[in-house]
């Protein structure tokens, strides 16, 4: 007997597909982490372009396996719903970096270590949340993730009215508070982003459970 999984193609290639993005997302976060101990003279954009691409290129080939395969473990809409919102994580990481070395050599002392501790931590649950996907997806398991992921974005949004405070306590450079302004909005939507992601795979194995 022929299964549908050998009639209509190989539906495993949508895991492949997703858990890649995710790990781009998590390098992209990575690579700016890298970027903020770089002196200003040795900072680019290279690492993060290509990760971009990358990306970039693995949500095209999971829109064109959309279109080629009849048949999918998980449906069509959630492949496409986790894809979009995986892609949106590197996308807004690389907008703090493009901010970032324009104003780098006016922020020097400028502390970034709690937003990116929060960015990290919010990247390697989406990657390992992926990872549950192909397992069959354990309800209880992802939502304790998704719980994490939902602290993280509410302790981001604690954070940024802390310095939002101290940014508007007159004791700054008003050029100053603009561009951290501008950044500290960005790293804010990067955990926002990984939580949104959270929220598609949540309802994803709510779904199928």
């Amino acid at each position: 007997m022929i299964s549908l999984q050998k009639l209509f193609g190989k539906t495993d290639i949508f895991y492949d597909l997703l858990e890649k993005s995710a790990e781009e997302a998590r390098h992209g976060v990575q690579a700016l982490k890298t970027l903020f101990s770089q002196p200003p003279a040795a900072q680019n954009m290279d690492e993060l372009k290509l990760v971009r691409r990358k990306d970039k290129k693995i949500t095209e080939e999971i829109n064109e396996a959309l279109c080629k395969t009849f048949v999918t473990e998980l449906e069509r809409e959630d492949i496409e719903a986790l894809s979009n919102a995986l892609y949106k994580i590197p996308k807004t990481v690389e907008k703090i970096a493009e901010r970032f070395i324009i104003c780098s050599s006016k922020l020097a002392g400028v502390d970034f270590s709690r937003q990116m501790g929060m960015m990290e931590t919010a990247a390697d649950t989406v990657v390992q949340m992926v990872g549950e996907l192909r397992k069959k997806m354990h309800l209880e398991r992802m939502k304790d993730m998704n719980a994490k992921l939902q602290q993280i974005e509410g302790d981001a949004d604690k954070l940024i009215l802390e310095l939002l405070k101290d940014l508007y306590s007159g004791n700054h450079d008003p050029l100053r508070v603009i561009m951290l302004r501008d950044l500290y909005d960005l790293m804010e939507k990067v955990v926002d982003k990984c939580r949104d992601a959270g929220n598609v795979l949540s309802l994803i194995v709510l779904k199928y459970s």
